[in-house]
């Protein structure tokens, strides 16, 4: 198991979701709301997991790729995250298979397709490169253990990037100075749990 095989298979998940929505007659706005509410807590799960498992440790271990060091990586993607929670809530503002709806669908769905792409370009490549495959293990099941116990969802909060670096940098230095290996505790978790609230 390898947490970026973990992360690939989710955003494979999202597009076959935003598709569906794409296949639904628009006056099936019971199909329409179950599927749209399945996709909308699922971004926000799968956004979590990554800040909470994957993107300190590509700070820890990440080199970068191209122009890109882990820390502008990293900031980009939580600038992402925080513009697919923002096009997400923007749904919540339509009827359910008007105008207005599938067009806020769409903005959701780009956000979360450029997202996506950089991603797989830039973090998930570096990643690739520079982290073994036990901590690739490790992450997978602390990433699919978090994903699980929030299977019903997580509160959307923005998050402000450079404060999200500057704080698991914090923890990184801590780790470092106590001799860790890699920032995950037994438990799975990374001990940033401030980060949550931010």
């Amino acid at each position: 198991m390898d947490i970026t095989q973990l992360i690939l298979d989710d955003h494979h998940e999202q597009r076959r979701l935003f598709a569906i929505l794409e296949q639904i007659d628009r006056t099936d706005t019971a199909a329409l709301s179950a599927v749209w509410a399945r996709l909308a807590a699922f971004l926000e799960v799968h956004a979590a997991a990554e800040e909470e498992v994957f993107y300190p440790e590509l700070l820890h271990v990440g080199a970068g790729v191209g122009d890109l060091d882990p820390e502008a990586e990293t900031q980009d993607a939580i600038a992402d995250h925080n513009a697919i929670r923002d096009a997400v809530a923007a749904v919540a503002g339509h009827e359910v298979g008007s105008n207005g709806w599938y067009e806020a669908v769409a903005r959701a769905n780009e956000a979360n397709s450029d997202h996506m792409a950089e991603e797989e370009r830039e973090g998930l490549t570096d990643f690739r490169l520079h982290a073994g495959l036990q901590l690739r293990h490790r992450l997978a099941v602390a990433f699919a253990a978090f994903e699980a116990a929030h299977i019903a969802g997580v509160t959307a909060v923005d998050k402000d990037p450079q404060s999200y670096v500057r704080e698991v940098e914090e923890v990184i230095a801590a780790s470092n100075s106590r001799g860790s290996h890699g920032l995950s505790k037994s438990d799975g978790s990374l001990g940033i749990g401030t980060l949550k609230g931010r």
